[in-house]
């Protein structure tokens, strides 16, 4: 989902400067200051060579996740949204929901490779490891598509749809065989078996709806859905799409992350946090943020938080949703306490 679309969802009076919750492990440590046109979506860390891969509408930056730097820019993008790193292939995948299709690049050089058709609406992508295929999923045409990552950019293309039921958002998978989408307009949470490419089965995610966020816990097998409406955390059981806890989360959630803790990113400049605890899940805190940040990404080394927004304005008259100021791109950094 793009940041024009859904920050028409988020009232221009909601504040970030309420204090609750400013006590706790984690805090904003840094503001990267970035710039640059175009809007943001999902951002993904490479934890090892350091880097950000930020979608900016038209363009990907890469960024130095320590100083926020521009290492490149890879260009050729009308309306993207995601990227997936395949480093056994060294190439990346970006999605672009106005061409529907994935552009391939290369890991090493930035080098864009060529482009490979996927179906309208190409928004969340994941590489699974079980699969061995980068999975895409597109929202409109209510599909995930597999691709290969060595796939031929020049003659080959992506692999058979698989036909969802409804109108996926985001995904994560076990490693073992399966992967989890969210469909927004069902209210549901779509298993898929990635070696047969079947769906097997559909979970309500009662008492959340308007499911987008999707994230895992892959050793307790405990998926993490952010909900839109109610605004909630619905964790569920990932073998039986029990609902194991729900909390209340700020509004305009756009994705949830784990990293021992669970985090919930909204657009209301709130991130929640959430810990379990012998079996049982409690809010731990809540972060202010900044407004707009809404998607993250998080260095499973370092432990940090990375959520992109920028400035925004007031409505322009006869318009409903907030603008942002030009050249305020920024990335705010969370961080965790020393102990």
């Amino acid at each position: 989902m793009t940041m024009a679309m859904l920050l028409t969802s988020i009232a221009y009076a909601q504040s970030s400067n309420s204090p609750e919750g400013a006590t706790g492990p984690y805090h904003v440590s840094q503001t990267l200051h970035v710039g640059g046109e175009g809007g943001w979506d999902y951002l993904t860390v490479d934890a090892e060579h350091k880097l950000l891969f930020v979608p900016r509408s038209t363009h990907t930056m890469v960024l130095n996740a320590d100083t926020g730097q521009p290492v490149v820019d890879i260009p050729g993008q009308k309306r993207n949204h995601g990227v997936a790193l395949v480093a056994s292939a060294s190439r990346g995948f970006i999605t672009d929901g106005e061409e529907g299709s994935v552009t391939v690049f290369d890991l090493k050089s930035y080098k864009v490779l060529g482009k490979i058709k996927t179906a309208e609406d190409a928004d969340g992508v994941i590489y699974d490891p079980a699969s061995g295929k980068v999975l895409v999923v597109c929202g409109d045409a209510g599909v995930m598509i597999p691709i290969s990552p060595d796939v031929d950019v020049a003659k080959g293309k992506a692999d058979p749809a698989v036909e969802l039921g409804g109108k996926p958002e985001f995904l994560a998978a076990d490693g073992k065989g399966k992967a989890y989408i969210n469909l927004v307009d069902k209210d549901q949470v779509a298993v898929v078996d990635t070696k047969t490419m079947k769906v097997l089965n559909k979970w309500s995610t009662a008492p959340g709806g308007s499911p987008v966020g999707m994230s895992m816990d892959v050793v307790k097998r405990r998926l993490f859905v952010g909900c839109r409406k109610p605004q909630k955390l619905v964790v569920m059981n990932a073998d039986d799409g029990k609902v194991l806890a729900d909390m209340p989360i700020g509004a305009g959630v756009d994705a949830t992350k784990f990293d021992g803790d669970v985090f919930a990113s909204c657009g209301d400049g709130t991130l929640t946090v959430v810990r379990e605890t012998s079996g049982k899940f409690e809010v731990l805190q809540k972060v202010q943020t900044r407004r707009g940040a809404r998607t993250m990404g998080v260095d499973t080394m370092t432990h940090r938080l990375y959520l992109p927004t920028a400035e925004l304005e007031p409505p322009a008259e006869g318009q409903t949703r907030p603008r942002p100021k030009p050249d305020s791109f920024m990335i705010v950094v969370v961080s965790r306490s020393e102990k």
